[in-house]
């Protein structure tokens, strides 16, 4: 048979092989300790994730590469009639890089930025997710009913420069992120209600 009449089998093969690549990397990031809590501005969660930072994204901090690693959280409310509510979804990008000048390594999100002496001091604070605040006050949750809350982190290389996008999507060693994790959470019954809303009774 004629080597083009195999070319559309051999190109499956190539992304097959490379999807599995990757389902096999997925999942590097553990997430741990979830908590969503309420606070003076609504609810906040805090986590702590767990991951190895491999040799070659060392490399790339060092060399001058920001790495854009994205926090991910939902709360959903399940409804057995319908498809489930979702109440939020928000991200926060955090960008780690590195200052050759001042040989000192940066953690920011948005106009806030910390500086460190070394990678592992900073990967350390990268791995300490605290008092974000994920519900403000306008977010009505209903006084004791179950909702389900996820949570992820993980590297974005949509926002790699563009020869890494490339070698990100051929490499499991630029795959770090974890699967969602889940868990539930119980709106508190004595949440006093928002002001100028009614409050909802609870089911």
């Amino acid at each position: 048979m004629p080597f083009w009449k195999n070319v559309p089998r051999l190109l499956l093969l190539v992304l097959l092989g490379g999807w599995l690549s990757l389902a096999v990397a997925a999942g590097e990031v553990e997430v741990r300790n979830p908590q969503l809590l309420p606070t003076d501005d609504g609810y906040a969660v805090s986590a702590d994730f767990s991951f190895e930072f491999n040799s070659r994204l060392e490399e790339a901090v060092t060399r001058g590469v920001v790495l854009n690693f994205l926090v991910e959280f939902e709360l959903n409310r399940n409804r057995w009639y319908w498809l489930d509510d979702k109440v939020v979804a928000k991200s926060q990008t955090i960008r780690l890089s590195y200052n050759a000048l001042t040989r000192q390594y940066r953690l920011s999100s948005g106009a806030l930025h910390q500086n460190f002496a070394s990678l592992e001091e900073a990967l350390r604070i990268l791995a300490r997710l605290r008092h974000w605040t994920v519900l403000d006050k306008s977010v009505s949750l209903r006084p004791g009913d179950t909702y389900q809350a996820a949570l992820r982190l993980r590297l974005d290389p949509s926002q790699l420069p563009k020869p890494f996008q490339l070698t990100a999507l051929a490499s499991r060693e630029w795959n770090l992120s974890s699967d969602w994790l889940l868990w539930p959470f119980t709106a508190p019954k004595d949440e006093p209600p928002k002001e100028g809303s009614a409050r909802e009774p609870a089911k």
